[in-house]
């Protein structure tokens, strides 16, 4: 892979493994979301909220709606 494009896109992808490690360190008890420093702790929750965000703006019909 070359240009900076590519690495844009190998950045995203190791940030959302990164956070999957981090989920599964807490949902274990290995971790706390306290643990980490302030501006990781904003970062994560700004990521989590966002993705939750765009989540539902996708899930246009409720769960009972059915085409």
């Amino acid at each position: 892979m070359t240009g900076s494009a590519d690495f844009s896109r190998l950045d995203a992808d190791l940030i959302r493994v990164i956070e999957d490690v981090v989920d599964v360190l807490i949902d274990r008890g290995l971790l706390r979301l306290t643990d980490l420093p302030p501006d990781a702790q904003r970062k994560l929750l700004a990521r989590k909220g966002a993705r939750a965000r765009l989540r539902q703006g996708l899930n246009l019909l409720g769960p009972d709606d059915v085409i």
